[in-house]
């Protein structure tokens, strides 16, 4: 089912869009970063809407079937981590640095774009 127009990620760059073009030459000082901070937090929400989330699955996925777990696979995927189960050398450490490497980058497209150019 397709939602009705305008959609969430529109409404927010709108809603945003208004607190910078039309309040934000209005405000100083504290007022001024309060609005800006808003602004960020509206930006991120619009893009963590608009995202395809299948990574998250598809990594959850990966994590499962790396560590064998059911419960809690990314608690479980840490602690394998931290245990060293995928250090240099290991049987799975290329296929794991690609997961995070991606799984870092997709989170970056939401929260940091300007990091990867695309903002």
């Amino acid at each position: 089912m397709q939602r009705e127009a305008p959609e969430g990620p529109n409404l927010l760059a709108t809603a945003r869009d208004a607190l910078l073009i039309e309040i934000l030459p209005k405000l100083s000082g504290t007022d001024a970063f309060t609005l800006r901070m808003i602004a960020n937090a509206m930006a991120i929400a619009a893009r963590e809407a608009a995202q395809d989330d299948a990574w998250v699955d598809e990594t959850r996925s990966a994590m499962k079937r790396l560590i064998s777990a059911t419960e809690a696979p990314d608690r479980a995927f840490a602690a394998a981590i931290r245990a060293g189960a995928f250090d240099p050398g290991s049987t799975h450490h290329a296929e794991v640095a690609a997961m995070l490497r991606a799984a870092a980058r997709m989170r970056c497209v939401i929260s940091a774009p300007r990091v990867l150019g695309k903002g």
